[in-house]
């Protein structure tokens, strides 16, 4: 049996997590600072912190509800800090979040397992593929909202002049 897309779905996951262009999570956590760390933007509601914890925390509940017992609640999360770590700390998070999310996906012994419906963390059932494929695109989507809270932090979020 085949590993193909599986081993394809490994890579995205871990270039859209650790990839080594502008549009990975830890490439855009690698340039912030900490004073942009915790800053919040005017009129915003999160800081990169609680982004970062948010991402972390949904690579948990991803990997436990849609690969093993799903009994992982979002209040299991709540008071695991009095205060939003570090980002250095805050990274080792993401990275066993990341590695319990990807050993899930890795221990599939097949491309058909990727058709088999598994649960989402509300409940819902959605084909293996499209649960991983939901992770890739949390890491991106997060990952540019990091880069534009960055750049407003340091008063450089233009546009670019491609002229």
């Amino acid at each position: 049996m085949s590993r193909t897309a599986i081993e394809n779905m490994l890579y995205l996951l871990d270039q859209a997590f650790e990839g080594h262009d502008e549009h990975a999570l830890l490439v855009n956590l690698a340039s912030v600072s900490e004073e942009q760390w915790l800053w919040q933007p005017p009129g915003g509601v999160r800081t990169i912190a609680q982004i970062a914890e948010h991402v972390g925390d949904c690579k948990f509940m991803y990997a436990n509800h849609g690969f093993a017992d799903g009994t992982m609640t979002w209040d299991d999360f709540s008071g695991r800090w009095k205060d939003l770590p570090p980002k250095d700390e805050m990274i080792d998070w993401l990275k066993e979040g990341q590695a319990a999310f990807r050993g899930q996906v890795a221990a599939l012994e097949n491309d058909y397992e990727l058709m088999t419906p598994r649960k989402a963390p509300w409940g819902q059932e959605y084909e293996t593929r499209w649960l991983i494929g939901a992770m890739i695109e949390h890491d991106l989507y997060h990952a540019g909202e990091i880069n534009h809270i960055r750049a407003l932090a340091q008063s450089n979020d233009s546009w670019p002049n491609y002229d």
